[in-house]
């Protein structure tokens, strides 16, 4: 599993099977990295004496480090699409999601150019990253691979901080909280910036645009409603979350997750 969404359980989609296969802890990162990280989080399961999983999730606008069993250690961007992946047998991952912009001062380049990717760690890290990789995978304790994985953020943490990280994140954090901002011109003015430089900030710190984050709140609240059960008023969700009638709604959660608002609250 690659995604940050699994250490709150936002955006997994067809929750109450998935916690059937998985579980999920979350952890606050050390006082020292929650500049930079929003949580650390950790997957376990044991399927081995049932079928392999498929779990979807509707992806944050983060990106994520992750050690999986098996010895596979990556740099995972945002993910645009739903992102998918099956598990098997029995496994663990221990994964860093980072604030919106967090991950930005570990790269000589803009985050968008790690959106859609998966990029081994030592590709971004350097080579000793994947024997610290190895190491956490193979650590059996869970307390001491998350303190492992800190240990390999701090190393190449720079001694300044960027004061972007922040602004950043409370924008993100805003669009979350305020369904009324719908558009990236209405999100710029109420910041007081021009939209192209929000664009442009995005991009650096982000990896996707504005509008993209603004859709992804929306559909993440959609889903979270819908996996309620049958019952919802789907007329009045579309106007709660700003679109100008039920059929657009419609359409804007069946193109992101392949199935329509009534069909996936009944397939909980």
């Amino acid at each position: 599993m690659a995604e940050g969404a699994y250490g709150g359980g936002r955006g997994i989609l067809r929750r109450r099977t998935a916690l059937e296969r998985f579980a999920i802890e979350r952890r606050t990162p050390s006082p020292d990295l929650v500049a930079v990280a929003d949580y650390l989080w950790i997957l376990t399961w044991d399927l081995r004496e049932r079928e392999p999983h498929r779990q979807r999730v509707l992806t944050r606008p983060a990106v994520n480090l992750t050690f999986t069993t098996g010895g596979r250690a990556r740099v995972v961007g945002v993910v645009r699409d739903v992102f998918s992946e099956t598990i098997a047998g029995q496994g663990r991952v221990v994964g860093v999601c980072f604030r919106p912009g967090g991950f930005r001062p570990f790269l000589d380049g803009p985050v968008s150019g790690l959106t859609d990717r998966f990029t081994p760690v030592e590709e971004i890290f350097g080579p000793s990253a994947r024997a610290a990789a190895d190491a956490i995978i193979a650590e059996p304790g869970r307390d001491r691979a998350v303190a492992m994985a800190e240990d390999l953020l701090r190393a190449r943490l720079p001694e300044r901080p960027d004061p972007m990280i922040a602004e950043v994140a409370a924008i993100v954090d805003r669009i979350a909280a305020d369904p009324a901002l719908l558009r990236v011109d209405d999100l710029a003015a109420a910041l007081g910036i021009g939209a192209r430089r929000l664009q442009r900030i995005f991009a650096e710190y982000v990896g996707v645009g504005p509008k993209w984050v603004i859709r992804r709140h929306r559909m993440q609240e959609a889903a979270e409603r819908a996996a309620a059960g049958p019952g919802v008023d789907w007329a009045a969700l579309a106007a709660e979350l700003g679109y100008a009638d039920q059929s657009h709604f419609t359409r804007d959660f069946t193109r992101t997750l392949g199935i329509s608002p009534a069909q996936y609250a009944r397939k909980r």
